[in-house]
C-alpha cells in the first residue's frame, strides 16, 4: 500500500477560505503513518520493496532538508552575532567616509561642516580650496581642547565674494602644545557609537549616522 500526497485540507463557504495547517505531514507524522501502513498491511500481499524504499528514500530526504535548514539557519545567526561584534568593536577607532569634499549649489546660502581634531589646538588653520588647489578661503584656529568642531562657511572667498557652484575640499592644519604639527580632514571621525536597524550597522561620525558599508576605512587615530 503505497502513501498518497496529502494536500492541504480547504473547505470554502461563499467568499471564504478555511485553511488547516495540520493538513500537512512533517516527519514525524510521516514516520507514524509509514509504521502504521507496515504493520496494517495485508500478509498475503505485502508491500512491494521498491515501494518501500521510495517512501524510506522520502523520509531520509525530509531529515536531511530539514538538518540543512538548521544548519543554515545556525550559520546565519552565527554570521549576524560575528557582524555586530566587529562592528561593536570598531568604536574608539576613526571611520574614514573618504568624503573629503563640499559640495555648494546655487540654492545654498552658507554650509556647515565638522573636523576632527586628535590633539589638543595650540594654533593652526582650516583651508577650502577649489578643485585646482587654489586656497579660496582660511579659518584661523585659536587655542582649543581636542575633538570634533563644528565650522560654519558663507559660501564667500577671501575677498568677500560669493563662490561659484562645485565642489570644494577641506583640511585643517594645526599646533599641538608639545610642538608637534598635525592634519585633519573633512570625512575622517571618531566612530562613538553603533546603532543597529533592521539587520543593518550605522555608525555616529560627527553628529551623523553613516551605513557601515558607506565607510571606507576604520584606523587608529595616528595624528
Amino acid at each position: 500500500m503505497a502513501i498518497n500526497t496529502i494536500n492541504p485540507a480547504s473547505t470554502t463557504t461563499s467568499n471564504d477560505l478555511i485553511y488547516n495547517p495540520n493538513s500537512q505531514l512533517d516527519k514525524d507524522a510521516f514516520m507514524k503513518l509509514f509504521l502504521t501502513q507496515l504493520q496494517m498491511q495485508d500478509p498475503t500481499d505485502p508491500m512491494d520493496t521498491d515501494k518501500m524504499l521510495e517512501q524510506t528514500a522520502y523520509l531520509s530526504t525530509m531529515e536531511m532538508n530539514e538538518n540543512m535548514q538548521t544548519t543554515l539557519d545556525n550559520l546565519a545567526n552565527t554570521l549576524n552575532t560575528n557582524s555586530e561584534l566587529s562592528a561593536i568593536s570598531a568604536i574608539g577607532k576613526i571611520g574614514d567616509t573618504g568624503i573629503r569634499y563640499l559640495n555648494v549649489t546655487d540654492e545654498d546660502t552658507y554650509k556647515d561642516f565638522e573636523l576632527y581634531f586628535g590633539d589638543n589646538i595650540t594654533s593652526g588653520k582650516v583651508e577650502i580650496k577649489d578643485k585646482n588647489g587654489n586656497i579660496i578661503k582660511t579659518f584661523p584656529l585659536n587655542a582649543h581642547t581636542k575633538g570634533i568642531l563644528s565650522f560654519e562657511w558663507d559660501l564667500t572667498d577671501e575677498n568677500g565674494q560669493r563662490v561659484a557652484s562645485d565642489t570644494y575640499e577641506v583640511t585643517a592644519t594645526y599646533t599641538s602644545p608639545e610642538g608637534s604639527k598635525h592634519q585633519t580632514a573633512l570625512g575622517a571621525y571618531p566612530i562613538e557609537s553603533i546603532r543597529f536597524e533592521k539587520g543593518s550597522a550605522y555608525a555616529k561620525l560627527g553628529s551623523s549616522y553613516y551605513p557601515f558599508d558607506s565607510i571606507k576605512e576604520i584606523y587608529e587615530w595616528q595624528g
